[in-house]
């Protein structure tokens, strides 16, 4: 199988499996979306949904979150983790959006990469999320499954992200990040992996992951 036909494969069986895709992170604007994601940072989806309905009560626009304290901010967050980074990062990017973007969020990686406490990951899954500019936020699900079905070297995300945008059609990232992450914790995880429900790694699979996982099971 040539590559071209693995990614062929790759993306008729995520289709098949994902025809709806549901945004793990719930949120119902930009702004929220992007606390969210910023939240999410090595913390699990499933807490971030049970926290954020609790800041969002209180403050849910920039406006209202400069109104709090970052103490206050961290009191409510806490329960995700990184708390006092992420409390900062949230008051004070709330205050840049205010001052620089009348509130708003901007719609580009570059201008939301200059925000406190938000990433590359995080500007990437905001402008593809709230704005459906393409783009191939890269996390460990993603980074994991690219280099077991051997797309990529596995040598970092940086590199596991220039391999995914340059191998998958542009007018596809959006959708496809997100069902290799759903593929990637209900058939390919890292703990518990059962390869025969893993038909993707199964078919495509990198080599040497494949004869580890089978001398694993000896």
């Amino acid at each position: 199988m040539t590559k071209a036909d693995k990614v062929t494969f790759v993306i008729d069986t995520l289709k098949r499996l994902y025809p709806q895709i549901p945004i793990p992170l719930d949120h119902k604007d930009p702004y929220t979306l992007l606390i969210a994601v910023l939240m999410s940072a090595q913390s699990t989806d499933v807490k971030v949904n049970q926290i954020t309905p609790l800041l969002f009560e209180v403050a849910d626009n920039p406006y209202d979150m400069i109104k709090l304290s970052v103490e206050e901010i961290r009191e409510i967050i806490k329960p995700v983790g990184l708390s006092p980074m992420k409390a900062k990062g949230i008051y004070g990017l709330s205050h840049i959006l205010i001052d620089k973007y009348n509130g708003r969020v901007p719609e580009s990686i570059e201008e939301l990469e200059q925000l406190p406490a938000v990433g590359h990951k995080t500007a990437s899954v905001v402008v593809a999320q709230a704005f459906n500019i393409p783009a191939f936020p890269v996390d460990t699900h993603i980074h994991r499954l690219m280099y077991r079905w051997n797309l990529t070297n596995g040598k970092n995300v940086v590199q596991t992200e220039k391999d995914a945008k340059r191998l998958f059609p542009k007018d596809l990232w959006n959708e496809l990040h997100l069902q290799i992450i759903w593929y990637g914790r209900q058939y390919s995880p890292a703990r518990g992996w059962d390869l025969h429900k893993d038909i993707i790694t199964a078919t495509i699979g990198r080599k040497s992951v494949l004869k580890e996982y089978y001398k694993g099971k000896k």
